[in-house]
């Protein structure tokens, strides 16, 4: 019986992830990368890196669909989650990927603050900052606004 009960809370007790944000773009996966990157600098933030995933598997004669990760971050952002919590910079900066799902459609994906953040002394103030920012960039990239 004993365990029968540790199997039913370890059943219960595994984390539950949220799903990932994720808006379609009508654009290819480079323009949809290169509107998010005019947003960014756009809005006074720094481009880290633009990492081509299918260049990267080509490197070794792999083939997978269209994918790039923009890195990016605004250190007047960063900083606040920093100030309540050091090890928010294992998750900083932020991540936004573009791919070609398996319909041949643009999507643009990340992980929302509050999974970024989870098991972090990071306030509610800041995670919504945070999302705000996500979500802005990359309705900006989409030319929402």
């Amino acid at each position: 019986m004993k365990y029968v009960l540790t199997a039913a809370l370890l059943a219960f007790s595994t984390p539950v992830m949220a799903e990932d944000m994720m808006k379609p773009s009508p654009m290819s996966v480079s323009e949809t990368i290169d509107g998010l990157v005019a947003a960014v600098e756009g809005a006074g933030a720094t481009v880290f890196a633009r990492v081509d995933h299918t260049a990267g598997a080509a490197s070794v004669d792999k083939s997978i669909p269209d994918a790039q990760l923009l890195i990016f971050g605004n250190p007047a952002l960063g900083t606040l989650a920093m100030e309540e919590d050091l090890r928010a910079g294992l998750v900083l900066p932020l991540r936004v990927l573009a791919y070609a799902d398996a319909d041949g459609n643009t999507q643009m994906r990340w992980t929302p603050a509050e999974d970024m953040f989870a098991g972090l002394d990071v306030s509610d103030d800041v995670i919504a900052k945070v999302n705000g920012a996500l979500n802005g960039l990359t309705d900006k990239a989409l030319g929402a606004n």
